[in-house]
């Protein structure tokens, strides 16, 4: 399948920033689009690591505000430590470093889950996703950078507790979602009870 882009123009550029497209692409059904357009935003890649302890059998995820939830009843969501790639960094380097400004964590036995894209339809940014081990007697506490605007609360959870608030809709968040459903599928490989 072939797609072809006709032109491209910048609508915005700030926090994030968002293209113009106009494009064609084929079609199942042989042949081609006319002529559409799609707005693009253009975010960058992130890195989003689920912190767990096999020991305790407990998570540490993070709660703050999200505008995209400003809607729901309460839009400050538990989520996974996540930061944005700066050039040259590493995804490896990223996770070291977002642990450590966002709920003040050293991490270990870290490995790579999966990259995928977190909402394709309209945004470039892909999401390489981690398993961290950690210490969750050491965790707790306000994080976050101040020349970042974040406020950040470090949340330590029992795995069980999790995935019920999972089940029922709490934790309702893509990563954190996609995360503790990999957790369920290799937790009794992981916990150390």
């Amino acid at each position: 399948m072939q797609w072809n882009i006709i032109t491209k123009k910048q609508k915005y550029s700030g926090f994030l920033s968002i293209d113009e497209y106009q494009l064609t692409h084929e079609l199942y059904k042989g042949g081609d689009t006319p002529v559409i357009t799609r707005e693009l935003m253009e975010r960058g890649h992130a890195v989003a690591v689920l912190l767990f302890d096999p020991d305790a059998d407990q998570l540490v995820l993070i709660e703050q505000f999200r505008i995209g939830a400003k809607d729901d009843d309460n839009p400050w969501l538990l989520e996974l430590v996540a930061g944005m790639i700066d050039d040259g960094e590493s995804i490896h380097d990223v996770a070291i470093r977002e642990c450590k400004e966002e709920a003040g964590l050293d991490i270990k036995n870290t490995h790579e889950i999966f990259t995928y894209y977190s909402s394709p339809g309209g945004c470039t940014e892909q999401v390489t996703l981690f398993y961290a081990e950690v210490n969750s007697l050491s965790a707790g506490g306000l994080y976050g950078l101040d020349s970042e605007d974040e406020d950040i609360k470090v949340v330590v959870i029992d795995y069980n507790d999790a995935i019920e608030q999972l089940n029922n809709g709490l934790i309702n968040s893509a990563t954190p979602i996609i995360a503790l459903q990999w957790l369920q599928l290799h937790h009794s490989e992981l916990v150390k009870n």
